[in-house]
């Protein structure tokens, strides 16, 4: 269940990131992304010290801060 649970706040995650950056990417691509932005976000979330109680909200608002963070920087690199 908790696999479940990841992949779609993952895909959820990725596609409000693409929204804010107005960037290209379907189910695959999303998927990625949120993926990618949930390890991100977690660890900037250690590194900055943020005691999260690990709910749905919390795993969701922390994977779309990393993934918009991710693709900011992907945009920068690969433009």
């Amino acid at each position: 269940m908790g696999l479940i649970i990841t992949v779609i706040i993952g895909l959820v995650a990725g596609a409000i990131a693409h929204r804010v950056l107005n960037s290209r990417g379907g189910f695959l691509g999303s998927l990625v992304v949120g993926l990618i932005g949930a390890l991100l976000g977690g660890e900037l979330a250690d590194i900055l010290n943020l005691h999260v109680t690990g709910g749905i909200l919390d795993r969701l608002i922390i994977a779309v801060v990393g993934a918009i963070l991710f693709l900011f920087i992907w945009k920068k690199l690969f433009k």
